[in-house]
């Protein structure tokens, strides 16, 4: 293979791959960690940032009412 086809095919692999983003639920995970952090905080005066706290309170409801609505768990099993 010649070297700008070898160099088209990895700038074409490197474009096209899909970036890595958290998945949702790494990012319900984290949400929990702010809160339980926020509020430790609170007791000691200093606050994190109330419109990413907010955010997180929003995101764990939602996934909370979410949950209670599936028949299933993670891998797929009923869940009653």
């Amino acid at each position: 293979m010649s070297a700008p086809r070898c160099l088209a095919l990895l700038l074409g692999l490197f474009v096209g791959a899909p970036s890595a983003h958290a998945g949702e639920r790494d990012r319900l995970n984290d949400c929990r960690a702010m809160v339980e952090r926020a509020a430790r905080a609170q007791s000691s005066g200093t606050t994190p940032d109330e419109t990413e706290l907010q955010k997180c309170r929003q995101m764990i409801k939602e996934w909370t009412l979410r949950d209670s609505r599936m028949s299933v768990d993670e891998q797929g099993r009923p869940l009653r």
